[in-house]
């Protein structure tokens, strides 16, 4: 879904860059309510994951692979406005550093991947969470759901860019079926991949799942070999640390790490197969006016260290910068927004009555 430069005019481009850049501005003043000292850090994880695991692509049709777009994602885990810049820092990272996704392109790209993901998924999944039970098997069910749909919206999406401002001349009705009826099977794969991980943090963490706010992780006990729900501790008993007093560093780590190994090595095994738009492209022949990237010649182009010449060592060294230079630059903009925030807070709040 990563739309390279020369396949939407200039003028439409343009016009996407400013929704774009709307919507981050927007993003950055919403995620202000999103972010506390805990979600800060853990948002720039989110960022750093969906990069890597962009880098895993996996089959879905003869000749034809998808990856994780990853709002859905990061839009249950750390809130819709945070997702909405997750994903940003995640694109900004791929086009500057690695020559993937244009930079002429980045709006439409913004717009696709980062804007309409979210705003689909998490439409989605609130939608359902009215009418399902409350729970953790729910939360799991509506990710899912909302995952499903996000991607074939982005590639709708796609299909009203090059409407507009689509560089060949090639039938809509062609790109919008093309489109659409692969990114519903890469929807699969990203819903898979969301549920999975979703239902893991909540798992461990409920309480620092943006979607899941109010799901409690019962105690468990092993019984016979089986987990099952200790018994509510009696009135007299003491009470339990609160879930904001307990430490993110854990599950930062492990997430970190997890990231890392993802990209570092697991990525090495992904499929060679084009994805999804590239595919339609060439098919379509909607790539006949491409252009060569603006950072072709960076050192990371193409997910690939420049001059080491073992395949296996260059993908991986490149996916472990990524993730660094992704943790790290989406972790201090979400500190910043997050800092932005407790200075909100300090402007308003009341003064303290003087002694008299």
């Amino acid at each position: 879904m990563h739309v390279p430069d020369g396949f939407i005019n200039a003028p439409v481009s343009v016009a996407a860059g400013a929704v774009a850049a709307t919507a981050v501005a927007v993003s950055l003043r919403g995620a202000r309510r999103e972010l506390d000292e805990r979600t800060a850090p853990l948002a720039g994880l989110v960022a750093a994951f969906i990069f890597a695991v962009q880098m895993l692509n996996f089959p879905v049709a003869a000749g034809t692979s998808g990856h994780l777009l990853g709002g859905a994602l990061a839009a249950i885990l750390v809130g819709p406005y945070t997702g909405v810049l997750c994903v940003s820092v995640v694109l900004l990272m791929q086009g500057i550093l690695f020559a993937d996704g244009g930079l002429t392109a980045l709006g439409v790209n913004i717009s696709n991947m980062a804007v309409v993901t979210v705003v689909v998924a998490y439409a989605v999944f609130r939608g359902l969470l009215k009418v399902l039970p409350a729970g953790r098997r729910s939360v799991t069910v509506a990710a899912f759901a909302g995952a499903l749909l996000s991607v074939p919206g982005a590639a709708v999406m796609f299909t009203l860019f090059y409407a507009l401002g689509g560089t060949t001349d090639v039938p809509i009705g062609k790109v919008f079926t093309a489109m659409v009826g692969v990114h519903v099977l890469i929807g699969i794969g990203e819903a898979v991949i969301t549920a999975a991980t979703v239902g893991a943090v909540i798992a461990v963490r409920p309480d620092l799942v943006h979607g899941a706010r109010g799901l409690a992780a019962p105690l468990k006990l092993r019984v016979d070999g089986r987990l099952v729900d200790a018994p509510a501790a009696p009135a007299s008993a003491a009470a339990p640390v609160p879930a904001a007093a307990r430490s993110t560093r854990p599950l930062w780590i492990s997430g970190l790490v997890t990231a890392l190994v993802l990209a570092g090595f697991v990525s090495y095994y992904a499929s060679s197969s084009p994805d999804g738009l590239e595919k339609v492209a060439a098919d379509q022949g909607i790539d006949a006016k491409a252009r060569e990237h603006a950072a072709a010649g960076s050192p990371l182009a193409d997910y690939s260290v420049k001059d080491v010449s073992d395949a296996r060592l260059s993908g991986g060294l490149a996916g472990i910068i990524g993730v660094g230079v992704t943790v790290v630059v989406g972790t201090g903009i979400f500190w910043s927004v997050r800092r932005r925030r407790a200075e909100d807070l300090t402007a308003t709040a009341p003064a303290a009555p003087s002694a008299h």
